[in-house]
C-alpha cells in the first residue's frame, strides 16, 4: 500500500463510520498546542496549493515537526492549531502475491476493501496549520511551518497576517 494511491480526492467521500466495522482511530489526537489563552499579534498560515487528501499520519508528522521547533525556540508563547480533521476512511482490497496465492484471492470479486486509515480532504488555498505568535517569533513560525509543510504530500505556501488592527 502506497500513500500516493490515496492522495487524489476521487469520488464521494466515505465517512459514515456508523455503517462500517473496524474503522481505525485517527493518529492525530491533539489539534491545539501552545498557549490557547494568550493574545498574539501575528498569524502564520500553512496553505495548501493543490486539492488533495492528506493522510492522518502525515498530519500527525507535520504537527510533531512544527510543534517541536516552536516549543524549542519559543517555549510556550505561541498557539498552534491543526485545522482539517481526517474524516474520510480509506479502504484497500488486499491482494496476496507469491507462490500459491491464487487459492487465497478472488481478484475483483467482492472488492469493496477493508478500512486501513483516515484522511482529510483539503481544497486548494485552504489553511492546514495555523500558528499565532508575537513579532519576535515571526521568523521562528515561518521556519516551523516550512518544516511541517515538508511532511505533507502537497505543495504549500506560508501566509503571514496581522491579527486585529
Amino acid at each position: 500500500m502506497r500513500a500516493r494511491n490515496y492522495r487524489k480526492a476521487k469520488g464521494q467521500s466515505y465517512t459514515r463510520k456508523k455503517y462500517m466495522r473496524g474503522s481505525p482511530p485517527p493518529k492525530i489526537t491533539k489539534f491545539t498546542m501552545g498557549d490557547p489563552t494568550g493574545s498574539f499579534e501575528y498569524q502564520a498560515l500553512l496553505v495548501a496549493r493543490k486539492e488533495a487528501q492528506i493522510r492522518h499520519n502525515a498530519l500527525e508528522a507535520a504537527r510533531i515537526a512544527t510543534n517541536r521547533f516552536l516549543s524549542l525556540k519559543l517555549g510556550s508563547s505561541y498557539l498552534l492549531r491543526i485545522l482539517p480533521y481526517p474524516h474520510v476512511v480509506l479502504r484497500e482490497n488486499k491482494m496476496i502475491f507469491g507462490a500459491h496465492a491464487d487459492r487465497l484471492q478472488d481478484g475483483m470479486r467482492g472488492a469493496f476493501g477493508k478500512p486501513i486509515g483516515l484522511a482529510a480532504r483539503v481544497k486548494s488555498d485552504q489553511a492546514v496549520i495555523m500558528v499565532n505568535v508575537n513579532e519576535d517569533g515571526l521568523e521562528v513560525a515561518k521556519e516551523a511551518l516550512k518544516r511541517g509543510g515538508a511532511k505533507l504530500p502537497i505543495p504549500c505556501r506560508i501566509i503571514i497576517e496581522k491579527i486585529g488592527d
